[in-house]
């Protein structure tokens, strides 16, 4: 077995959980994946189905890596701010019981999402899919801005982009102004007749996606219909809001925008680009370096080798040390 800083990360979402094992000075090892997404119950993410996804990850991740006990993970986890008390209260615990980890990083997704993009620098990360969040830090605390889901937020995300989309389609059906029959068309081919749209869509526990799911049809009209293109206009200036609440004001922060949303392409990707410039001219505007599980990789690495040194915070960013350490 290889000794050295050897780690656990951790990027646990929507679509499931990913784990990487690696030694710091050698990167990541081993890789493995879970389709399935962890469980939420009465105390938020269920602690008992994560650990039942995970131990056998970790497990024949590190078998396959070769490393010695890994002394560090960093667990990234979507909801962590506000669905992670059961979490933190039984993961570290569970961890050490398990593998020997003591010393744990509980971190937020949009926290990963931020290093993996930007890494430890001041700046601005906007991620931007079904959902929106933006995540800022100076490097001495974090700030957040929206990431309230499709009912009270999210503006500007997929499911907001979508939901605006239907609204004109029915406008258009109603003979209401500011109505577009071309997304009413889409709509059509895609649900059905939209008198029976809130029968379909309301009942369902993932209106979220089907939401999101008609944001590429509005980009699609965005070029000949000018409902569609003022949409994505003014999700782009929703976007820009996110990120200027959150955006260092001083010095030379960067800003970058991730997600899956992006692939909407220019009818989007344009007027973000112009109302970003408008709104931090002072920041500037890069290429996300990496993915969350990138970012939770860097977090387990620093804290494997003791060098961690982003602003800690109980919701966003937590390090538990095991006793015995």
């Amino acid at each position: 077995m290889t000794g050295g800083a050897a780690f656990v990360a951790v990027d646990s979402g929507g679509s499931g959980m990913r784990v990487a094992v690696g030694a710091a000075g050698r990167g990541v090892l081993a890789r493995r994946e879970s389709r399935e997404p962890v469980r939420t119950g009465e105390r938020g993410i269920d602690a008992g189905h994560f650990m039942e996804q995970l131990v056998p990850m970790v497990r024949a991740a590190v078998a396959e890596a070769g490393v010695a006990v890994p002394g560090a993970v960093a667990v990234g986890a979507a909801g962590l701010a506000s669905l992670g008390d059961g979490l933190r209260a039984e993961l570290p615990s569970a961890l050490e019981r398990e593998f020997g980890i003591r010393r744990v990083a509980l971190v937020a997704d949009a926290v990963t999402a931020y290093v993996g993009a930007l890494g430890a620098r001041p700046g601005a990360v906007v991620a931007a899919g079904t959902g929106l969040i933006a995540i800022g830090t100076d490097l001495t605390s974090w700030r957040r801005s929206d990431g309230w889901g499709h009912l009270l937020g999210d503006c500007g995300g997929g499911a907001w982009i979508g939901r605006a989309g239907l609204e004109a389609a029915m406008r258009a059906h109603d003979g209401r102004p500011d109505g577009s029959a071309a997304l009413l068309a889409r709509a059509e081919i895609l649900f059905g007749p939209v008198r029976g749209l809130p029968g379909r869509l309301y009942p369902r526990s993932d209106r979220p996606a089907v939401l999101a799911s008609f944001a590429p049809e509005v980009a699609g009209c965005a070029d000949g219909d000018p409902v569609a293109a003022d949409i994505l206009r003014a999700a782009a200036r929703h976007m820009a809001d996110s990120a200027a609440a959150v955006c260092p004001a001083t010095g030379e922060p960067q800003v970058t925008v991730t997600g899956g949303l992006l692939k909407l392409g220019a009818p989007l990707v344009v007027p973000l680009d112009e109302e970003l410039s408008k709104r931090l001219p002072h920041a500037r505007r890069v290429p996300a370096d990496g993915d969350p599980l990138r970012g939770s990789v860097r977090i387990a690495t620093d804290l494997a080798t003791g060098e961690l040194a982003l602003p800690s915070d109980e919701a966003m960013l937590c390090v538990v040390t095991e006793k015995g350490d």
